[in-house]
Parts: C-alpha cells; structure tokens; sequence
C-alpha cells in the first residue's frame, strides 16, 4: 500500500464512521492524507472525499480486528478513539495496518511508534476515567441524580456503566461539557447516550443543599489543620477535578 496518497477523508465523527474510512483505504490502497470530521472546518489545498456511515461496513471491519489480530488490539481501537491523541483517526488507522501486516504480536510491539503512541494515550484515557469515578458527584435534583464533568478525553462511556452496576433503582444523568455528550439511566433500564451540545441542569432540591453543606462542614472539621499537605492533595487529587466534588467545588 502507498505511504501516502492526497485526499483527506471526511467522515461523520462516529467510531462506525471512522471503522467506514478504515474499509475506504484499503479500497483506494493508499493511506488519506488525514481523516477529519464533517463539522472541522478544513484547512488544506489537498482534495477530500466524504466517506459515508455504513453500519454493516463497520461490523464487518470491527469483526476482522479480533480475529486477524487480537481481542486486544480491538479494545485499543475503541478506547483509542474516545482519547485526545493528536491526528487519532490517522494514528489508529496507521495502527490497523500494522496489526492486520503482523496479527496479535502488534500489541507486544511497544517501541514501535504506531503503538506506543496509541497505549500512552489508552493509559491517560483510563486513569483519568478512574479518577472521574472517584471524584465524580451526583446532586439530588428531585426526580433523578445529576452530575456534570469535563474530562479531557471522552471517559463517559467508561464510567457509566460502573454506575449502572452501583445504581440500578436510579434514575441519573452524567453530562459531559467538554464533549457535548450525556447518559441518561432511567431506573432498571440499560440506559443510553445522547448527543446534546449544551444541558441546563436542574437545581438541587432544598434537602440536597443541606446535605451538601453539611458534608462541607464534616469535611472542613475532620482535617487535622498540622497535618494538611496542600502538594500531595493536589497529586492525588488534582485541581481539575475539584469543582466535580461538593467538599472542594469552592476552593481555589
């Protein structure tokens, strides 16, 4: 396959569109150019081409990773693609390639760039996903539970379905707002994702913000003023998840 050929794919933002431009390439054999998202706005003299969403195109692609490569490498990808790593399409495509030349020994070649890069950015995804579990708050809102994050890769669809587990009998929204996305779990349901660029929150019931003062209270009394270590909070629990959690929302 050519290393490069100069047409810029543009796709609908979805995984299954983004699996579509995987089939595309070895369709054209050659690698794009990039692959960028209909709604980002294109800054380059190289010609595009739309790739349309075909969802049975992209079983049929997610189908081939296990099985040419590795359950492994499957997981990769979808976690690859809910992360922030610089030209992701085109690095976990450049990944693909390489795991469909090699089969499951891809995933033991960490040194090589295409995949060290990809399992740097995995690791980042699911460590910030760990700490969003731990710091992550919900408010009564009277009718359901409702939270509000802004990670940096899109952790969502890592920490719901731990909640899921936590909270079958209810009802909650997390929204993410620096992604646009939110789940919304309706008691004993499954639950589901939506796309929603902004969401107003409803304000906490009148028993919640008691609740909440009063665990502001318990948690300034506790602290044994001698012993505080403003450095190793901040290591442990860094500042961008603060205003996530009620016993440090006001805290600067």
């Amino acid at each position: 396959m050519p290393d490069r050929s100069t047409v810029i794919y543009r796709y609908d933002g979805s995984y299954q569109g983004f699996l579509c431009c995987v089939a595309q390439c070895f369709q054209d054999k050659a690698l794009p150019v990039s692959i960028r998202p209909y709604d980002e706005e294109q800054q380059s003299l190289y010609g595009s081409k739309d790739i349309p969403t075909r969802l049975e195109l992209a079983q049929r692609v997610e189908r081939s990773i296990p099985r040419r490569i590795s359950p492994q490498a499957l997981r990769l990808v979808r976690e690859g693609f809910l992360t922030t790593l610089p030209e992701r399409e085109m690095a976990l495509l450049r990944f693909l390639l390489l795991g469909y030349k090699y089969g499951s020994p891809v995933t033991r070649m960490t040194t090589h760039p295409a995949v060290h890069a990809l399992e740097k950015a995995v690791l980042a995804l699911n460590n910030e996903a760990h700490h969003v579990l731990e710091f992550l708050r919900f408010a009564d809102c009277g009718e359901f539970l409702a939270a509000k994050i802004q990670p940096q890769g899109k952790v969502l669809p890592l920490v719901a379905p731990h909640f899921c587990d936590r909270l079958p009998s209810e009802s909650f929204m997390i929204y993410d707002g620096a992604h646009g996305m939110g789940f919304l779990h309706r008691a004993d349901t499954p639950g589901e994702f939506f796309q929603a660029d902004q969401v107003e929150l409803p304000s906490p019931s009148q028993a919640e913000l008691r609740w909440q003062n009063l665990w502001k209270v318990f948690y300034r009394t506790i602290a044994v003023e001698g012993r505080e270590n403003p450095q190793l909070r901040r290591q442990l629990c860094p500042k961008r998840y603060w205003p996530l959690m009620t016993e440090l929302g006001d805290a600067s």
